[in-house]
């Protein structure tokens, strides 16, 4: 991928994740990137496909970021718990604005438009790495937990960013210790 196409993306990602996709035109892109629109009309066809390459750009990024700080826990018990704690590090960060995948997904109505996809592939992503971590607990209902936890990860980042409320993530990290428990006596 070309430096150019790189910064493209960089600086659409920030400007759609802060501002949201209608409210990032090319004319912001250009002046916010110092990349020509004729550039920009080199490597993507429209705003949408610049919409839609800097998603994608994002969901392959987070993603990599959210396992990595989850799998530095040594047990399965440890990193499903540490989830929260990884949630905390973001919503504390200085740029969060929520999901970037509820926000645009919100923006746009059509259920087959390309924004909406890639959210619900995220979104996806997200479930199967919960699933993953809940395997590893060797229970009788791994799926079934993966659900809870996951609406659990949803709710929180939610809450976080429409009420400010970054307590949530304390109570929602002392419910799945009571699911983890309930489960591992389920198992036994």
């Amino acid at each position: 991928m070309t430096d150019t196409r790189e910064k493209i993306l960089a600086t659409a990602e920030k400007l759609i994740y802060e501002n949201g996709i209608h409210a990032t035109g090319m004319d912001l892109l250009v002046k916010t990137s110092g990349v020509a629109r004729k550039s920009i009309y080199r490597y993507f066809a429209n705003k949408d496909d610049v919409a839609a390459a800097a998603l994608n750009a994002r969901d392959i990024r987070w993603m990599k970021w959210f396992r990595s700080e989850c799998e530095k826990a040594q047990t399965p018990e440890a990193r499903i718990l540490g989830i929260f704690d990884v949630l905390k590090s973001w919503f504390e960060s200085d740029d969060f604005r929520g999901c970037a995948f509820i926000n645009t997904a919100g923006e746009v109505g059509d259920a087959d438009d390309p924004v909406r996809q890639i959210a619900k592939l995220h979104k996806q992503k997200l479930l199967d790495y919960t699933l993953e971590l809940t395997n590893a607990l060797r229970i009788n209902d791994p799926a079934g937990l993966a659900k809870q936890l996951f609406l659990m990860i949803e709710g929180t980042i939610t809450v976080a960013h429409v009420m400010g409320d970054y307590t949530v993530l304390d109570s929602a990290r002392e419910i799945a210790k009571i699911l983890l428990k309930d489960v591992q006596h389920a198992s036994v």
